[in-house]
């Protein structure tokens, strides 16, 4: 285990836990997990591409608190994450469904950020018996246009050969792409140490993943609670594909957020408050029992 949750100052409002579980037949992860009031709903919350779930999430972590269980992970080479040759998006969503079975959680509401978003899809998806509801941010139905989806991804398989041979230069190429424009210090050390351990050419491989998926063709049969959580500034995942995304799930609910693709930090004061107010408002109709229409 590399860093903790308060390692990013998050206080001890929350009782944060941060561990590694044993996936039968999966592998080795790391979670974070905050128990939540008593008989409190879970969210499982899925992080975006390159990052981890404690970088992720960790402005958010004391809030959901307050309302919910929160489950934490690490996907597949990202962090603490699973070891694993070949990055699929399913593999990541079954091992959510694998760690609420280790916690002996029964159903929780999939919350995903960015790459974290087609997970969350795929975990409805997988296990629908377990995912009350739905929760995507920054994220879309796809991410290129099908044209451009090819050329995009035609050079990684070159690159994760290349990352296999040169992990440190490709993990240094990552870890300061991640951290452009935060000054040397503190902080920028603790995003470095958690960052460290992810295997640069799985995370290379989960950007080819990324380039490649498309929900377009059945979105609209996401039959669970659902709120879209719209960065409306965000350059890297363009606002009117998110809005798509809102509007190709049968009564989802928009919550906009005036931030750019890295709103979950850099404007947390605004993200993180629309967060929980999604959260809370998928964990209300999930408990009305509503899975087809929830108006705006």
């Amino acid at each position: 285990m590399t860093g903790s949750a308060r390692e990013f100052g998050l206080g001890t409002g929350a009782s944060l836990t941060d561990h590694d579980v044993e996936l039968p037949g999966r592998g080795r992860t790391s979670i974070c997990e905050a128990r939540g009031p008593a008989g409190a709903p879970t969210v499982m919350l899925l992080h975006g591409l390159a990052a981890t779930g404690r970088l992720n999430w960790f402005t958010a972590l004391p809030a959901l608190a307050e309302h919910f269980r929160v489950i934490v992970v690490d996907h597949r080479g990202h962090g603490c994450g699973i070891r694993t040759p070949h990055f699929r998006l399913a593999d990541c969503a079954d091992d959510a469904a694998a760690v609420a079975d280790h916690l002996g959680v029964e159903s929780f509401i999939a919350v995903g950020y960015s790459m974290g978003g087609p997970i969350a899809k795929l975990c409805w998806s997988r296990h629908r018996d377990r995912v009350r509801g739905l929760v995507l941010c920054a994220t879309a139905n796809h991410f290129l246009r099908p044209e451009a989806q090819g050329a995009a991804s035609a050079v990684f398989p070159g690159m994760v050969v290349a990352a296999r041979l040169m992990p440190r230069f490709f993990m240094d190429r990552i870890i300061d792409g991640m951290t452009r424009g935060l000054p040397a210090g503190d902080r920028r050390d603790r995003i470095r140490r958690e960052m460290d351990p992810s295997d640069p050419a799985t995370v290379l491989q989960a950007a080819r993943a990324v380039i490649r998926f498309s929900s377009r063709d059945w979105a609209a049969g996401i039959d669970v609670p659902t709120a879209v959580v719209i960065t409306t500034q965000d350059q890297l995942v363009p606002p009117r594909r998110q809005y798509r995304l809102a509007a190709s799930i049968p009564g989802a609910k928009m919550f906009e957020v005036a931030g750019d693709h890295l709103a979950c930090v850099r404007a947390a004061d605004q993200f993180v408050p629309v967060l929980v107010e999604a959260c809370e408002y998928v964990d209300s109709r999930a408990r009305g029992g509503d899975r087809t229409h929830h108006p705006q």
